[in-house]
């Protein structure tokens, strides 16, 4: 069972369920979205809401195997290696005009936020674990100074 948006901030110990409740009556009144009506109503950071979304997007779409992915070189090239280490984007294949690209549940927002405004295409998103991303991007993204730790959280290093 995927888990609403309010429940995971509840969990998280960001929101109580009152005010998940306040919420949900003001966003039936205005029909905004529920991240926004909770940073406005109870001062929820964006980064709260974010955490909590992708959370619940991972919840949905799973793990993807990166291992047994068929990778297109075409996909490949519409990121540099520096842009794919430094938003943890892999871009994987076409599917018609739409773009598979992976990341983590950790990088999804900003991946999200790269994507919006480098590729053209419509995006589909699927995430892995860190390690395989980090060992995937090594190999089809191989850049100097780069290590699975930048992509794991083991190690400091910036791209």
């Amino acid at each position: 069972m995927v888990l609403r948006l309010g429940d995971l901030l509840v969990r998280q110990g960001v929101l109580t369920a009152q005010q998940v409740e306040d919420i949900l009556i003001e966003q039936r009144a205005v029909g905004r979205p529920f991240g926004e009506l909770a940073e406005r109503l109870f001062g929820v950071s964006a980064q709260d809401v974010e955490r909590a979304w992708a959370e619940q997007y991972s919840q949905i779409a799973g793990e993807y195997n990166l291992h047994s992915a068929r990778f297109e070189a075409d996909a490949l090239a519409s990121v540099t290696p520096r842009q794919a280490w430094q938003f943890r984007v892999l871009p994987v294949r076409f599917s018609g005009d739409e773009l598979t690209v992976c990341t983590t549940k950790d990088h999804l927002a900003r991946a999200l936020r790269f994507v919006g405004w480098k590729i053209e295409n419509p995006c589909h998103f699927v995430l892995s674990g860190p390690e395989e991303l980090a060992q995937m991007l090594m190999k089809h993204f191989p850049l100097a100074g780069a290590s699975v730790g930048m992509v794991t959280g083991k190690t400091i290093g910036a791209v």
